[in-house]
C-alpha cells in the first residue's frame, strides 16, 4: 500500500491500478485464474450478492405463475423487497462508516466528511439528496424492470435458462453478468458525459464529489433507466429468474459498496472485504477519466485510464 501519493487524498492502494489480465498479451493463465479468485472468493462482494440472489428467489419471489399477469400485490412485495435490501446494505454501511465511524479514517479516500447542507443537494443535504433519488427513483426503476422481466419469462416472452437442461450456462452466467456490466457501463458512461445529457441528468450523480453509501444510486430518472436497462439483454439472452435478481441486484447493491469511500471493510486489523474502488473514486474528483470498470479495460484503449500515480 501506498501512503496517499497523490496530493489532497488520505488513503490510496497500491498503485498504478492494474486492469484485467485477461486483455493483456501474452495471455498470463495464472494471472487470469488469480484475478478470477481474487474476484469471487472467499468473501467478496459478488458471491454475497449470489447468496441474496438465492435467498430472494427461494423465499421472497412470487411464482412464475403469479407473475404471468401483473398484479398489485406481487409487484408491491418486489418493491417492498428492494426497498429493505438497498436500505440494509447502503443503511448498514452508512452508520458503519459514517454515523458511527467504526473504521475512522482508516482506509477511506477522501479525508473529508460527507455535507450535511448544500444547495445543489435536493432536501437540502448530501445524506438526504441521495437516500430520496435512491430510494423514490433507484428503487421504483429497478423493480420496474424486475416486474418487466418476470413477466416477460414467465410467459415466454423471454428465453429461460434453467439448471437441469443447461448445468454449466447456468453457472457460467454468474461470472458473465459482471463481464456485461463492464463493457455495458462503460458506453453508457460516455454517454451520461455528452454535455447535453451531463447538464440536464447525470450532473444529479456528480453531485457528489466525494462519495458515500448512499451515493451510488443516487441518480436522476432518466439515468436509473439507462443505467438499468442492463437486464433488457435477458430478452436475447437466456437466463433464470435467479440470474435476473443478480443482475439488478449487481448493479444496484453493488453501487452503494463500490461507492462506500473506504478501500475495504478491516476486521481485526486485516481488510476483509473489498468495498470501494479508488479507480472510480478518482472519476467523481476528476470527472473526464476512469468511465468504466477494470474488467475490460476501455478506459485504457481510448485514453481516458487514471492508475493512480501522479504521472497519470
Amino acid at each position: 500500500m501506498a501512503d496517499a501519493p497523490l496530493k489532497g487524498w488520505n488513503h490510496v492502494p497500491s498503485v498504478p491500478i492494474e486492469v484485467s489480465p485477461f486483455f493483456r498479451w501474452p495471455l498470463r493463465p495464472m494471472e487470469m485464474l488469480a484475478w478470477v479468485w481474487n474476484s469471487w472468493f472467499l468473501i467478496t462482494e459478488k458471491l454475497i450478492i449470489v447468496g441474496i440472489a438465492f435467498i430472494s428467489f427461494y423465499w421472497f419471489q412470487p411464482s412464475q405463475d403469479e407473475t404471468k399477469a401483473f398484479a398489485i400485490g406481487w409487484i408491491a412485495e418486489m418493491y417492498v423487497r428492494n426497498i429493505v435490501l438497498m436500505s440494509a446494505v447502503a443503511g448498514g454501511l452508512h452508520l458503519y462508516f459514517y454515523t458511527f465511524t467504526k473504521q475512522g479514517q482508516h482506509l477511506k479516500y477522501d479525508p473529508r466528511p460527507l455535507m450535511k447542507n448544500g444547495r445543489q443537494f435536493t432536501l437540502g443535504g448530501q445524506i438526504r439528496d441521495n437516500m430520496f433519488w435512491t430510494l423514490v427513483s433507484g428503487v421504483t426503476i429497478w423493480t420496474a424492470y424486475e416486474v418487466l422481466m418476470f413477466w416477460a419469462l414467465s410467459n415466454g416472452y423471454a428465453p429461460m435458462l434453467t439448471w437441469a437442461a443447461h448445468p454449466v450456462w447456468f453457472v457460467l452466467m454468474f461470472l458473465l453478468i459482471p463481464a456485461w456490466e463492464s463493457f455495458y457501463f462503460y458506453w453508457i458512461h460516455r454517454l451520461l458525459h455528452v454535455p447535453f445529457l451531463y447538464k440536464h441528468v447525470h450532473a444529479l450523480h456528480h453531485r457528489n464529489i466525494n462519495v458515500g453509501p448512499w451515493s451510488g444510486l443516487s441518480m436522476h430518472p432518466i439515468e436509473h433507466i439507462i443505467y438499468l436497462g442492463t437486464v433488457l439483454i435477458h430478452w436475447v439472452v437466456a437466463a433464470h429468474p435467479v440470474h435476473i435478481l443478480f443482475h439488478l441486484q449487481y448493479y444496484t447493491l453493488t453501487a452503494a459498496t463500490t461507492h462506500t469511500g473506504f478501500e475495504g471493510l478491516v476486521v481485526k486489523d486485516e481488510n476483509r472485504l473489498k468495498l470501494g474502488t479508488f479507480h472510480h473514486q478518482m472519476h467523481h474528483r476528476y470527472f473526464e477519466c476512469n468511465y468504466g470498470s477494470l474488467e475490460i479495460p476501455w478506459d485504457k484503449l481510448f485514453g481516458s485510464f487514471h492508475d493512480g500515480t501522479e504521472e497519470a
